[in-house]
């Protein structure tokens, strides 16, 4: 056996004994033999660099040190799940899938495992990038930490595709969470507040080495890709489990939402002896075809659901109410409470929401309140503990002036929130428009955060988000510390947000009520800035889902000079205030005022299909009614469609019928 074949039998034999250990829970090795075999491995590769291999598995115990994460685009959106708390919200949910889907419907139940979404891609096999889930468009390159990780494999086995994402979270068991804080304690160290936060934050760590110390894990439960050959999520998980991932065992294919709630029954006991946390149980659409089907909201699948267990709950003492600005002028009450554990967490302040909520449960300073942490990543006060409130007590009389700029507050009819109205004199509304501008799904701008932009608005350098235009290297260098190396970071991460693209620059302009899915429908309405800013409120209002309250706010927003005066700087500074001439060319108004639903299997995929339609004008709904113009019928669609769509003499159309519609 010649030294690229010794290396090979090595490397194969390790990864087969590393999944048999960290995945299987069945070695047949001891620890020590293991380490022999590595060390062997370890010395052949460094004399013989040639037969390199990145997913070696001499490559676990890290070493490389990361000084940036790249933000690398997501191929498939990892979209979030839709919470219920209850049976009527499961069955309610189940009505709404069987009204857009034919044939029978089966459910999986899986765990809800409280960790760090990861997103791992492979080709030919082999582990070529990790992503995070970020904010599911785009995420952060973790690729050298991940490998680190034992359970994840570098290398697949069996008949797995060509090229595939899979999804899962990176996990801290219990025991390796409290062995890390012992160590901790023992150094005099700040202890780990929970296993789900130290997962996260261990994935950003620089130093490889460091993270391959921690006793990371990695449960996988979704693929994702095109032309896979799966029928079904059960029969993902099968494959899964074959190829070499960890896919935990506790999942359940149940014929009905009562079957879903006995599983979550009980799980919601049998979760307590398991060695990582979870808080609730996925319930997704079994088949595969119905979940395309399903298809997607703006924010969630609408073939998954999230059941969260029941909330935990602490009291604890009130000491405060304070009130924060938002970046819209709203103003929001916050209890600031005396520190307590809470769902693995230590908190500190809860949001009291609006005057409503106050009055509605008589919340007052040094009250003994009730606060719960359950679907929401805030917690809230949910009751009042009226035995332990002291006689001296005052009830709260909510405030009446802007607590950063005096300005009196205003509530409107029907709204909530009492607002501050002053906009361009308060300090948290203008930081907070610039810190809106410069996020992630608005001008993403690199070397530019939060922290920086308050600095820069406290300093008197920028008042509001055309004027990071006009900052230079000269101006940053006496910020603390902001050496020349960051200066020129962030003016080149502001120059290069010029090529963000139109419907990412409106909504970043921070228009109340206009969010992501808004700004998309408006930019592609009117394809430039200047056609908005002239649209009236019955204009709007005939775009495609936007109701009488964002005609309205987008008409006032334009009714202010000084945001026109905004616009029009951008527009001198080169940002893009309009759909750029490639994406016309991509787009028509053919389908103008026609509806289609799309049903079957087709050549291309299904999203593609749907984005043709919506690109030439055209609207997808996800059920047949009398305003359906065509249903563009593909294979093995369902019979109950098909029947809807005969008695309401619905046009049905193939695939090419309709490419032929776009083409003409």
């Amino acid at each position: 056996m010649n030294i690229e074949q010794q290396i090979t039998s090595l490397r194969k034999e390790l990864q087969e004994h590393n999944h048999r250990y960290y995945v299987l829970d069945n070695p047949v090795i001891s620890d020590f033999e293991f380490d022999q075999m590595l060390k062997q491995l370890q010395a052949l590769e460094a004399a013989h660099p040639e037969y390199d291999d990145p997913n070696s598995p001499s490559r676990r115990v890290g070493g490389d040190v990361t000084k940036n994460f790249n933000t690398v685009v997501h191929e498939h959106r990892m979209y979030s799940l839709d919470n219920s708390y209850s049976k009527q919200d499961l069955e309610d949910w189940e009505v709404r899938v069987k009204k857009q889907v034919d044939g029978e419907v089966s459910y999986t139940c899986e765990l809800k495992y409280d960790g760090a979404s990861i997103s791992l891609t492979y080709e030919n096999g082999e582990l070529i990038r990790a992503l995070t889930r970020g904010d599911g468009i785009q995420g952060d390159d973790v690729t050298t930490n991940i490998k680190t990780i034992k359970s994840v494999p570098l290398k697949l086995k069996g008949d797995y595709p060509p090229k595939f994402d899979i999804r899962g979270e990176i996990i801290l068991p219990w025991d390796g969470f409290h062995k890390m804080n012992e160590a901790r304690e023992a150094q005099g160290l700040e202890l780990y507040r929970n296993p789900r936060n130290t997962a996260s934050g261990s994935l950003k760590l620089q130093d490889s080495a460091e993270v391959a110390k921690r006793p990371l894990d990695c449960l996988l439960y979704n693929i994702t890709g095109n032309n896979l050959g799966i029928a079904s999520q059960m029969e993902s998980l099968e494959k899964a489990r074959a190829w070499g991932f960890k896919v935990p065992d506790a999942s359940k294919l149940a014929k009905n939402i009562d079957e879903v709630l006995a599983f979550v029954n009980h799980w919601d006991i049998a979760r307590h002896d398991l060695p990582y946390e979870t808080d609730g149980v996925v319930v997704k659409v079994n088949n595969l075809q119905q979940q395309e089907e399903l298809g997607y909201t703006a924010k969630a699948p609408r073939w998954a659901m999230a059941y969260k267990f029941k909330a935990e709950q602490v009291s604890t003492r009130l000491r405060e109410i304070t009130y924060q600005v938002g970046r819209t002028g709203a103003i929001t009450p916050v209890a600031n409470l005396e520190p307590v554990e809470l769902a693995g967490t230590t908190v500190k302040r809860a949001s009291l929401h609006n005057a409503d909520q106050i009055a509605k449960l008589d919340i007052r300073e040094n009250d003994e309140v009730f606060v719960e942490k359950g679907g929401e990543i805030i917690p809230k006060i949910i009751a009042v503990d009226l035995t332990k409130r002291p006689e001296s007590s005052i009830p709260t009389t909510y405030i009446s002036e802007c607590p950063e700029c005096t300005t009196p507050l205003v509530r409107k009819e029907g709204e909530a929130q009492h607002y501050c109205l002053n906009e361009v004199g308060c300090p948290p509304q203008i930081i907070g428009r610039i810190q809106h501008y410069i996020s992630r799904k608005a001008l993403d701008i690199e070397g530019l955060g939060g922290e920086t932009v308050a600095l820069l608005v406290k300093e008197g350098l920028i008042t509001n988000y055309a004027d990071l235009y006009t900052l230079t290297v000269e101006q940053l260098l006496p910020l603390e510390r902001m050496a020349q190396k960051s200066a020129e970071n962030l003016v080149q991460g502001v120059q290069a947000s010029t090529t963000i693209p139109f419907e990412r620059v409106l909504f970043g302009l921070g228009i109340r009520y206009v969010g992501e899915t808004v700004a998309k429908k408006l930019a592609k309405h009117y394809k430039t800035i200047d056609a908005i800013a002239i649209a009236s409120e019955e204009d709007l209002v005939s775009v495609d889902e936007i109701g009488e309250k964002i005609a309205e706010s987008v008409v006032a927003f334009f009714a202010k000079a000084e945001n026109n005066t905004l616009i029009e700087r951008l527009k001198s500074y080169g940002v893009q205030l309009e759909i750029s001439a490639e994406k016309l060319a991509d787009q028509s108004d053919v389908l103008q005022g026609k509806t289609f639903v799309v049903s079957g299997v087709f050549e291309m995929p299904r999203n593609d299909l749907k984005k043709l339609i919506e690109d030439n004008g055209g609207k997808v709904s996800s059920s047949i009614s009398s305003k359906t113009s065509f249903l563009v019928a593909g294979d093995k669609m369902g019979p109950s469609k098909l029947a809807k769509a005969e008695k309401l003499e619905v046009t049905m159309i193939s695939e090419q019928e309709f490419l032929n519609m776009i083409e003409d």
